[in-house]
């Protein structure tokens, strides 16, 4: 594995209609998708540019029932998976996939924090470096940000597990402090306290975009929703939160050149 643990290594989306979801995202961001090889479970991969970004798969039978929704995870790369998800289980965590074992692809396990909050934590088996996050390209995630109840206790569990720190923190009212979060010399995304009529808590991953404006309007004229934005955030770009046809949560940040 040549990625630091903690590292935000892939992204995947769970969906009720991955070949509609397919469209949507190819039509927004400008993936291209691909069946992933050997896969039985209808696993796909998206990619750009002939990188490969993150996945895309049927929600697993029954979670619609169970009350799951479509909705997209992020990849956390750590040195060893057992003892990382034996030690979230054992300060409040949960596990919901335990350790297994993709041949020739790594380890993972699916958990959530003590919050709720789903993510995986994986080790690769290959030598390559992951570049699914990259601030510097269009198509790739440019920021990670999470959503929560408690914005303090989170920060601690996850500075604690993938060795992240804080970094600067933005004010913002009655909501507290946008609090950055910092990993291998940059920051990779902020912590906040979920507005109580918002979505669930929850990590909300940003890709970024060429035009932030072509982008809305895609978003739009694909069936998506637009909760927010575009607006302006700190280095001279703009965000959008959106919801894909399916009801995923995902956010877009790029300039506006028009």
């Amino acid at each position: 594995m040549a990625n630091q643990h903690g590292d935000f290594i892939w992204y995947e989306l769970l969906t009720s209609d991955p070949d509609a979801a397919a469209r949507f995202y190819g039509g927004v961001v400008g993936w291209q998708e691909r069946p992933a090889e050997g896969s039985d479970r209808g696993y796909r991969i998206f990619a750009i540019r002939g990188t490969d970004i993150g996945g895309l798969m049927p929600l697993p039978a029954g979670a619609e029932q169970a009350g799951m929704r479509p909705t997209w995870l992020g990849y956390v790369a750590v040195e060893d998976v057992d003892a990382t998800a034996r030690d979230i289980v054992r300060d409040g965590g949960t596990q919901h996939m335990p350790p297994t074992d993709i041949p020739g692809v790594g380890r993972f396990a699916m958990l959530a924090d003590p919050q709720g909050v789903t993510f995986y934590v994986m080790r690769g088996a290959v030598d390559g470096t992951s570049t699914a996050f990259d601030q510097n390209q269009s198509g790739h995630c440019n920021w990670n940000e999470l959503s929560t109840t408690d914005p303090a206790a989170a920060l601690a569990f996850y500075t604690a597990r993938f060795g992240w720190t804080k970094g600067d923190a933005m004010p913002m009212g009655e909501m507290g402090d946008y609090q950055f979060i910092d990993h291998g010399g940059r920051t990779i995304g902020a912590v906040m306290k979920r507005t109580p009529d918002g979505p669930p808590p929850a990590w909300t991953f940003y890709f970024g975009v060429e035009d932030i404006d072509v982008a809305a309007k895609a978003v739009s004229g694909n069936g998506g929703a637009i909760h927010y934005g575009p607006a302006e955030v700190p280095g001279g770009v703009f965000i959008i939160v959106a919801s894909d046809p399916q009801g995923a949560l995902f956010g877009l940040v790029g300039p506006r050149r028009s």
